[in-house]
């Protein structure tokens, strides 16, 4: 007989204090001398709140948004400086050095939609950011801190993608050329080389916006999520041609994020039903289905120890030790 499958564990612990819908989660590493990473939470009121693992309580709240929902968090790895997306169309740059929790700067953005942004860390201290642009269907690629504008990928009108949703940017270890992938309003994830500005490649992963992707830049694959009922997971040819893999039908639909975990072993997934499924990322074999949220999860985060933090529209952020690293 087969062994009978082991109940879901139970969080680790759980963060109370957001007030209210969390938005946005994001680990900062190396951020402790006791070695625990700090958390950061994005809420639906505009505050980011900065976590101890350790002590299980707020030790900063930051307030940059005008009380506008706060969608995507990045620090970059050049120092302590946080990035903060929210939807007053305001994306800020905060120094937190020793301390500190006051925005340096700040890049005014031109769409209101969901899409949220991304980093590509350079040398020294310039990176490389993609925002949603102008006109609905663009993406504005900018290198900061100059605030200097790169490009602008504007699809093909007879293309019909309708509005980036979300954006990631990367760069193979064989070439120096940035490299943008973009789920768009059709269904459709495509590649852009940013340097010549134009799309590599194209593919129909769904029928429904896509909502959310993350990519293994080792392995080539990627693994999107959208309104509907399925995980699409694709593969990047030598070719830069991408190619749809399989899809993983889910039990609901909607998801609203996607995280593969940074040792390559397992992906989490924010769901509409209140649930986070984890996978295997080599075979997508279902492994759990977490159902400790009582609304919409909107956003999962993989902390690089390998512990997953889950946030939710009932306010709270539980925290799971699964599968733990070898």
């Amino acid at each position: 007989m087969a062994a009978p499958r082991l109940p879901p564990p139970d969080p680790q612990f759980v963060l109370r204090g957001a007030q209210s819908a969390v938005h946005a989660l994001h680990f900062c590493e190396g951020a402790q001398g006791q070695g625990r990473p700090l958390l950061l939470s994005g809420s639906l009121r505009g505050l980011v709140h900065i976590w101890s693992l350790q002590t299980r309580r707020v030790v900063a709240t930051l307030d940059g948004h005008g009380g506008q929902c706060v969608t995507w968090l990045q620090t970059l790895p050049q120092g302590p400086q946080l990035l903060s997306q929210g939807r007053d169309l305001k994306l800020c740059v905060w120094d937190l050095a020793e301390g500190r929790n006051a925005v340096v700067d700040s890049v005014l953005l031109e769409s209101v939609g969901f899409c949220r942004a991304s980093v590509l860390a350079g040398g020294l201290q310039r990176w490389m950011l993609a925002v949603p642009g102008r006109g609905g269907d663009e993406v504005q690629i900018l290198e900061m801190p100059s605030k200097t504008s790169v490009c602008s990928l504007k699809p093909e009108a007879q293309a019909r993608l309708g509005m980036p949703m979300c954006l990631q940017l990367w760069q193979a270890d064989t070439s120096p050329r940035p490299l943008l992938l973009a789920g768009y309003e059709d269904g459709s994830v495509a590649l852009w080389d940013v340097s010549s500005r134009k799309v590599c490649s194209r593919v129909a992963c769904h029928t429904e916006p896509v909502m959310g992707l993350d990519f293994d830049s080792q392995e080539a694959r990627g693994v999107s999520g959208s309104a509907e009922k399925a995980l699409a997971v694709w593969s990047l040819d030598e070719q830069q041609a991408l190619q749809v893999r399989g899809t993983h039908v889910l039990t609901n639909p909607g998801i609203a994020d996607v995280k593969i975990r940074p040792d390559r072993r397992i992906l989490a997934t924010a769901g509409w039903d209140h649930r986070v499924r984890v996978f295997h990322w080599r075979t997508m074999k279902p492994l759990a289905v977490l159902a400790f949220h009582s609304a919409t999860v909107h956003c999962v985060a993989f902390a690089a120890d390998g512990l997953l933090a889950t946030g939710s529209g009932d306010q709270r952020i539980s925290v799971w030790s699964l599968y733990p690293r070898t």
